[in-house]
């Protein structure tokens, strides 16, 4: 009996056979996973803390490099106190309060819930950060006197909003 392929033709044959079916690629999984990870990119990328900029505060210039961390967000503005969105005083009124603890400001961050202080001996605890977003036409004496309350208040990182521009810019 004489065979048209040997029988090792006949192997190689359907070894080729075999792997040319491993050779095909499924374009559809492969855009499902580039949709799953777009969409994953487009969800993590909107979680970058911005401070809100309300029209009526104009921020001082600063170089400053650091962006703002999720905290506490006081806002001052020319007519209001604000925390987190809250009216707690008029501006008028924290400028002519005696001392330099507003009251009215401290009751309000009292409210904050304490923290453990990272690295600090066992039992320590403080209100974390307090973002200070503050109009420029502000007194630095009104400015001091919120800063000391935030202190009184156990903040333990008061940071003061500023716009940012190019270092040897323009002002």
């Amino acid at each position: 009996m004489i065979r048209a392929h040997t029988l090792r033709t006949q192997r190689l044959e359907r070894r080729r056979k075999r792997n040319a079916k491993h050779g095909t690629l499924s374009l559809t999984s492969l855009m499902d996973i580039f949709t799953i990870l777009v969409f994953f990119l487009l969800v993590n990328s909107s979680q970058v803390e911005v401070l809100p900029s309300p029209r009526s505060l104009e921020l001082p210039a600063s170089v400053a490099t650091d962006g703002p961390r999720e905290a506490v967000l006081l806002m001052v503005s020319k007519e209001d106190v604000l925390v987190n969105g809250e009216l707690i005083m008029s501006v008028t009124d924290a400028a002519n309060t005696t001392g330099n603890v507003l009251g009215p400001l401290k009751s309000r961050l009292l409210q904050e819930g304490l923290l453990p202080v990272v690295g600090a001996e066992s039992g320590a605890v403080s209100r974390g950060e307090i973002n200070i977003m503050a109009d420029k036409d502000i007194p630095y004496q009104l400015i001091k006197k919120i800063m000391a309350t935030c202190s009184e208040a156990r903040f333990a990182k008061i940071s003061l909003a500023v716009a940012h521009h190019e270092a040897g810019g323009d002002s």
